[in-house]
């Protein structure tokens, strides 16, 4: 299996792709939207995207690269994410006046950075980038928010461990390919829609699936480019798309809807049984 992910070696995005299939080659991408051109242009079968965050929310750049792009969704991996704040190797915490890291991760990690003074903090596109950004300008002054792989790649040192405002801190990644063919028996549905701007509309919408008794695990709202105050709706739905009474659901939303699409039936990710696998997310 060989998949692209978004960042450079030791992004948390690596981490998901190879806790997915540890045996994958995987193939770093400078954003996001390279990843999809990679997946749609070359050899490369797959790509990993994160689209939400225990703590920080949803992704909402990857949510309309989605709609932009006719990738399905194929699969879908949870990682626990462990930040640590890393540094030029002689740096010391209170020597560090600025921190880069990419914006979830800074949000994850807002209580600790609420609690450092004279500190600026820097949104940057990774958090691997971050940690090689600072190992490239050999900067005494800074330190990264990634992982401890990260550290390790660049030759980091670790000045504080588990940063983030919770532990239970987990990712949410997709797994997108040319191929609709799920990687798994699909027991899950993300799909997205438009409707008419009249009373009620959301509340029909929705009822298409309490009706039939279909688990509406996931709700996100997105602006539409160039029709103001006009929204898609993503969800996520515990049902395959194969399944008589999705079917069933759909062909009922889609007699009101102005527009809607199925993403992707894929399997929801259940957490390995091995010890391996537990050491796995514990390094990651």
């Amino acid at each position: 299996m060989r998949i692209a992910f978004q960042g450079e070696s030791g992004a948390y995005s690596e981490a998901a792709a190879m806790r997915f299939d540890p045996s994958a080659e995987v193939f770093p991408c400078e954003t996001f939207e390279d990843v999809f051109s990679a997946v749609a242009s070359t050899k490369i079968g797959y790509g990993i995207l994160p689209i939400e965050n225990s703590i920080g929310g949803s992704i909402h750049r990857n949510y309309d690269l989605l709609v932009q792009h006719e990738l399905p969704i194929v699969g879908e991996v949870m990682l626990r994410v462990t930040h640590h704040l890393l540094a030029v190797p002689g740096t010391t915490l209170d020597a560090v006046k600025r921190i880069y890291s990419h914006p979830q991760a800074l949000a994850q990690c807002e209580r600790f950075l609420h609690g450092l003074s004279g500190v600026e903090i820097v949104a940057t596109y990774d958090t691997a980038g971050s940690a090689k950004l600072i190992r490239d300008q050999n900067a005494h002054d800074a330190a990264a928010i990634a992982s401890a792989r990260a550290g390790e790649v660049f030759g980091l040192s670790v000045l504080a461990s588990g940063i983030q405002d919770f532990d239970e801190n987990i990712t949410r990644f997709l797994i997108v390919s040319r191929s609709a063919t799920p990687l798994g028996d699909p027991d899950k549905t993300s799909l997205v829609f438009t409707l008419h701007n009249e009373p009620g509309a959301l509340f029909k919408a929705l009822s298409v699936f309490a009706l039939r008794n279909i688990d509406l695990t996931k709700l996100e709202s997105r602006p539409i480019r160039g029709r103001a105050f006009e929204y898609l709706f993503y969800a996520d739905i515990s049902v395959p798309r194969q399944d008589l009474q999705c079917a069933r659901a759909l062909v009922h939303l889609a007699e009101f809807a102005r527009s809607l699409r199925t993403l992707g039936s894929y399997a929801s990710w259940r957490e390995p049984a091995t010890a391996d696998a537990a050491v796995q997310v514990a390094k990651s």
